[in-house]
């Protein structure tokens, strides 16, 4: 058995002049094309109309990056953006946080119900919430390609030395760790979704999602090497980092809603418009 892995993975796959493509991006990338794909197997089977998908790809799109982007702004280096405003828009130089990606979808999903589907947002979120796991999953581990996001050190067998980043010891690969526990959750997640209809008991779904991403998120943190410097006084303060502390009202929201969503009756929704595309109108000539 190793008694470590050493790790020095490029994180760019090729470059074409001044762009390069990175596996950080193609996770991403790769990530919204099964999503789009299985949200839209969903909407089929339920005969939702095709058109919403491009309109909640958008929303979802934008939400996502913006969210991210701000929600590492204002919760972990604000001291340094607020000083320096023009580098929020370098999203590329890295700095995207997943509570604030989670928050922004939130209010997307909430604005696609209110001026699309005109349906609870409860029906968008249980499909949504399914792909977002696989692509919770994939996204770590484009931040193993990056040797980002890393835990303190370690004697386990599976402990990685990341030499791109400078490291000497083994340390825990918490990326791993946190996407296989998505990864087991988007398994979950679609299970009861195609085999036992959980998306008949509206938020049940979405709650076994905040569960199965922010309790072994909070876990984890107790490994993971701290991301920004100013956390380094909370966890003197309070005994937890920022992401643990954000964490903790999304599990309590998925408690909330499961019991909620278990609590009330089935409902079943049904669409004036197929998801099949529309067949042209036939013309009748006189002979």
């Amino acid at each position: 058995m190793l008694d470590f892995i050493t790790w020095n993975a490029d994180p760019i796959i090729f470059s074409l002049g001044p762009i390069s493509v990175r596996w950080y991006g193609l996770a991403f990338a790769v990530g919204f094309i099964i999503g789009y794909n299985i949200v839209a197997k969903m909407f089929k089977h339920e005969g939702a109309p095709e058109k919403w998908l491009g309109i909640l790809l958008a929303y979802v799109v934008i939400g996502t990056i913006v969210g991210s982007r701000l929600g590492h702004v204002f919760f972990y280096e604000w001291d340094y953006y607020s000083a320096h405003p023009a580098e929020i828009l370098k999203i590329w130089n890295g700095g995207l946080a997943s509570h604030g990606g989670t928050i922004a979808l939130i209010i997307a999903v909430f604005l696609f119900s209110w001026f699309v589907t005109k349906k609870p947002a409860s029906w968008t979120f249980d499909k949504l919430v399914i792909p977002i796991a696989l692509v919770g999953g994939l996204i770590r581990l484009g931040n193993l390609m990056n040797s980002e996001i890393y835990g303190g050190p370690t004697d386990l067998p599976w402990g990685f030395i990341f030499l791109r980043d400078g490291e000497t010891v083994p340390k825990h690969p918490t990326q791993i760790y946190e996407a296989l526990c998505y990864f087991v959750l988007f398994i979950i997640l679609m299970w009861m979704y195609w085999k036992k209809n959980a998306e008949e008991r509206p938020y049940l779904i979405t709650g076994v999602f905040f569960i199965g991403i922010f309790l072994p998120r909070f876990l984890i943190e107790y490994v993971k090497n701290v991301q920004v410097q100013s956390e380094y006084e909370m966890i003197a303060t309070y005994g937890i980092n920022m992401g643990q502390l954000l964490s903790i009202p999304f599990v309590l929201l998925g408690i909330g809603l499961v019991i909620w969503a278990m609590s009330h009756p089935r409902q079943h929704w049904t669409f004036p418009n197929k998801f099949a595309e529309e067949l042209p109108q036939h013309r009748s000539f006189k002979r």
